[in-house]
């Protein structure tokens, strides 16, 4: 299989040198210039606590690729998922298809430009990093799911599944792939909560006067996702039950106990929302990710007030007129939320 990995950053960099270590015919496409020139004089380097190594892989930018592909991996940030669909379409071959190696629920967009039947999901939530052109940090396994965005376990799925192996022994096929990304949707929620401050990830899952912040985020998101009659999927310490409001006492609690152990043990201490605003001042994917959920859930009659609030303070934070605080995130916490039973 030769594949085209569309977006070589911290996603797709670490999964596309995986892919071509292991001995896959893989091109990397990239719209950062330098990053591009890097990998072609030097090769990508993947660094970092997990492993150490360089391969020599075919660059390029969107403007000097040419040629097709039957897969192509879709790795670019939430809110560049348009433009790139129709830029990798010429490139995509008649019988080809998409995987949305993404966070948030691409595979929407991505259907509406190559049609559903050539768009495939995916669940990424390991931590990597772009450092600098060239080098990827890969700081901390994560959940590596892959499935048809209409539930049907096919050849191609576990085909792929197969592939990423060689990324993760334990990725795995799901026919509830929508159901991983409503759950990420959730936890996502917290991330860009956790992202106000300059906490680290841990730090700011494990802060008591918070806690119920997160539980109340992740409600309304599981709300919107309930009103689409999805089942939210639990992976790496993140059990969507347990956020429900008949869940046993304590269960969100001890959810967010097993979040903070998870990203204790992982080298990427802060989420790359932290990154695009404090490091490398550029403008998130918040729209992509949780704006959408805001607009599916009054399309439900689901009000998500506390994520649309999150959604602005992270825009203030964009253009200068907040600073990364814990008192941001209290704002945040003052907020008024709309209780629905998910």
């Amino acid at each position: 299989m030769r594949s085209l990995i569309w977006g070589a950053g911290a996603i797709g960099g670490t999964l596309g040198a995986y892919l071509a270590r292991a001995g896959g015919d893989v091109t990397m496409v990239d719209t950062v210039v330098e990053h591009v020139a890097a990998i072609t004089s030097g090769g990508l380097r993947v660094a970092g606590p997990i492993d150490e190594f360089t391969v020599r892989v075919p660059a390029f930018t969107p403007q000097t690729l040419s040629g097709t592909w039957d897969e192509i991996i879709l790795a670019t940030k939430a809110h560049h998922t348009e433009a790139a669909s129709r830029a990798l379409l010429p490139h995509l071959s008649s019988g080809g298809y998409v995987v949305s190696a993404q966070n948030g629920l691409n595979e929407l967009a991505i259907a509406e430009a190559v049609g559903a039947a050539r768009t495939v999901g995916a669940f990424i939530n390991f931590g990597a990093d772009y450092m600098e052109p060239g080098v990827i940090h890969y700081g901390g396994h994560g959940a590596v799911v892959v499935g048809e965005i209409d539930g049907r376990v096919t050849p191609r799925v576990t085909a792929i599944r197969d592939r990423w192996r060689d990324f993760d022994q334990r990725a795995i096929v799901t026919p509830n792939i929508w159901g991983y990304l409503w759950g990420k949707e959730a936890y996502g929620a917290m991330l860009f909560a956790t992202a106000l401050t300059n906490e680290s990830i841990a730090d700011a899952l494990a802060m008591p006067a918070y806690r119920p912040l997160y539980i109340a985020l992740a409600r309304e998101i599981l709300a919107v996702a309930a009103a689409r009659t999805v089942r939210p999927e639990a992976f790496d310490g993140f059990d969507p039950a347990a956020y429900l409001a008949n869940a046993p006492a304590g269960a969100a609690e001890r959810s967010l106990d097993a979040l903070v152990a998870h990203n204790r043990r992982s080298a990427k201490s802060h989420s790359g929302i932290w990154r695009d605003l404090a490091v490398r001042k550029r403008a998130t994917e918040v729209d992509a990710q949780l704006g959408i959920v805001v607009t599916l859930g009054a399309e439900a009659g689901v009000p998500a007030p506390l994520t649309a609030r999150l959604v602005a303070l992270i825009h203030e934070i964009e253009r200068g007129a907040r600073a990364q605080s814990l008192e941001a995130l209290d704002v945040l916490a003052a907020t008024p939320s709309h209780t629905v039973t998910p």
